[in-house]
């Protein structure tokens, strides 16, 4: 379940990913499948094989883009991970 953004964040989010470029978006986010993880990071764009591409310096294999039919394809970046690459692409970090 996802919650935290409002409709401006998410239109600019979507609106960096329909010019191609690499868009971040992070939220509060609750899945009982990783309990230890509070918030999730979307990383998007529109070119795939851009975003396949940005993940490989990450270690980000190309098959975990959620790839989706109304164009917002993205990478799902959780718990530690999430904060060692937001710091790496110099994006604050102010969830908790």
């Amino acid at each position: 379940m996802a919650f935290g953004i409002n409709r401006r964040e998410l239109s600019r989010w979507k609106h960096q990913i329909d010019q191609g470029e690499i868009a971040f978006l992070t939220h509060y986010w609750l899945d009982d499948r990783f309990p230890e993880s509070k918030s999730v990071t979307k990383v998007g764009c529109s070119d795939l094989a851009k975003l396949a591409a940005w993940g490989n310096k990450y270690g980000l294999q190309k098959e975990w883009i959620h790839v989706r039919k109304d164009g917002y394809s993205h990478f799902d970046l959780i718990g530690k991970r999430q904060i060692e690459i937001l710091q790496s692409e110099n994006i604050p970090y102010m969830l908790k």
